[in-house]
């Protein structure tokens, strides 16, 4: 059986990843969108439905469909520091500060697989969401932490607080978020960079991120799909 690439491999081959969010915790849904294609899934603890263990069963899902876990996502970086912190809770020391229960824990098939300590970090893709004025202001501080891997724009959060919390397609908005794409991908992830990732909204299409450069984009959520699959029924009945 072919071995399943990771993400960060799939980068590094120059591939371009369409992602979903998942807030509803449905194992179901999971799998649904893992066999539709989508190259990767969000169990989105910071804003879903559920928490660790319903996260675990929608993780098993996801797996059975040939997709696994490979990495995490930490919301509101706003410093070098912080994303220093985020990537030392996903290493073992002396690189961080993972507790090392590696012989019991899921992550290493509970001690079945021999070789998990000598790579357990080349498959780790670690994210750090940028979504406030301060994070993009110190962009250039996020991006050279080693170890992390992908900065994730945040729009929404964003134009909260720049003041405009209804408004995430002000110009201003725009302007302060092209200024820090622009500094991610001028790094080069394969010497110290960062990949660059985004949440399409009613402003940015997944098309429009593609086309600026991002590298992984997020392109729905199942709520949001399944709010306009019913919305359209009911109103089709209706008319």
């Amino acid at each position: 059986m072919a071995t399943k690439k990771s993400l960060k491999s799939r980068l590094q081959d120059g591939e371009k990843l369409l992602g979903h969010f998942l807030l509803s915790f449905s194992p179901e849904l999971a799998e649904i969108a893992a066999r539709a294609g989508f190259d990767f899934i969000v169990v989105y603890l910071e804003h879903g439905a559920g928490g660790i263990r319903e996260a675990l069963h929608c993780i098993r899902a996801i797996e059975a469909a040939d997709l696994g876990p490979d990495g995490i996502m930490f919301p509101m970086v706003e410093t070098g520091r912080s994303a220093s912190e985020a990537v030392s809770f996903c290493l073992y020391r002396p690189d961080g500060v993972r507790g090392c229960a590696y012989s019991v824990v899921r992550d290493s098939s509970f001690g079945f697989n021999e070789g998990y300590l000598g790579n357990y970090a080349d498959k780790l893709f670690i994210m750090c969401q940028i979504e406030s004025e301060e994070g993009m202001k110190n962009v250039k501080e996020i991006i050279a932490v080693d170890g992390m891997d992908c900065v994730m724009m945040g729009p929404r959060d964003l134009s909260a607080s720049l003041g405009l919390l209804s408004d995430p397609g002000n110009p201003k908005v725009k302007s302060v978020m092209r200024v820090a794409e622009t500094a991610v991908l001028a790094s080069d992830p394969a010497n110290g960079g960062a990949y660059l990732a985004g949440m399409a909204t009613a402003q940015d299409k997944t098309g429009d991120l593609k086309a600026r450069g991002y590298h992984v984009v997020l392109g729905s959520t199942d709520v949001s799909l399944y709010k306009k699959a019913v919305v359209d029924e009911v109103n089709a009945f209706k008319a």
